[in-house]
């Protein structure tokens, strides 16, 4: 779990939440903006839920933030991938929101990062079911609900690919799990996740008697 606002806080590959730790996931990691709460939740619930395509700008200069914060790790020849919608729900909104912010994240990364070799390929993976609204399951029933929702289009553009997997919450982890399980299989060699904001609230626990062992112990709450 990194954030822009910590970053260089703490070590270079970041602190593990609770979730990966118990059952580690098959991607690299993943990268948000900032906490999904105040101003930032108003304007992805404007996007998301009100059609105000404009506030994509801004989101998207977001995530490029967030994507730089993984210069170093991850290659610099990226394909990134729009977690896909149901395609009914996609034709009721008008659009993938993910998309967009994707879109203009890229054409922001282009400029601060001419150096990287950035492509969206969106259309190599789709969504296949149908599921149920994560909102009221529980961490083990959301990852029952998107077993099976997500297929590779065409395993041979993926194959042998690092993958920058883009949504734009990141809540429990569930739908991120998924989708890069299923880009592993089709044989990409990383998968990178970057969202505009998450759900968990970052909180770094410091105790002892101490400086020492203030400085050397820190948690994070997944909550």
């Amino acid at each position: 779990m990194e954030g822009v606002r910590f970053a260089g806080q703490f070590p270079a590959e970041g602190l593990l939440c609770a979730p990966c730790r118990l059952a580690p996931p098959e991607f690299e990691r993943a990268v948000a903006y900032a906490a999904y709460e105040d101003e930032l939740r108003e304007m992805v619930h404007l996007l998301k839920y009100e059609r105000v395509r404009g506030v994509a700008r801004p989101l998207g200069k977001m995530l490029a933030l967030s994507v730089e914060t993984l210069e170093g790790a991850a290659g610099s020849d990226l394909m990134a991938v729009a977690v896909p919608l149901f395609p009914t729900k996609e034709r009721q909104r008008g659009y993938n929101q993910s998309v967009l912010v994707a879109e203009e994240a890229l054409r922001e990364l282009k400029k601060s990062r001419s150096g990287w070799r950035l492509r969206a390929s969106h259309g190599v993976l789709r969504r296949v079911r149908d599921t149920q609204s994560q909102f009221s399951l529980t961490p083990q029933g959301r990852r029952r609900n998107l077993r099976g929702a997500f297929a590779v289009e065409k395993a041979a553009m993926v194959a042998g690919r690092e993958v920058l997997l883009v949504d734009d919450i990141y809540t429990t982890g569930s739908t991120a799990r998924e989708c890069a399980r299923v880009l592993r299989r089709a044989g990409a060699s990383k998968v990178w996740v970057a969202t505009v904001a998450r759900a968990q609230v970052e909180m770094v626990a410091l105790w002892g008697a101490s400086r020492t062992a203030r400085a050397n112990v820190a948690s994070w709450d997944a909550g």
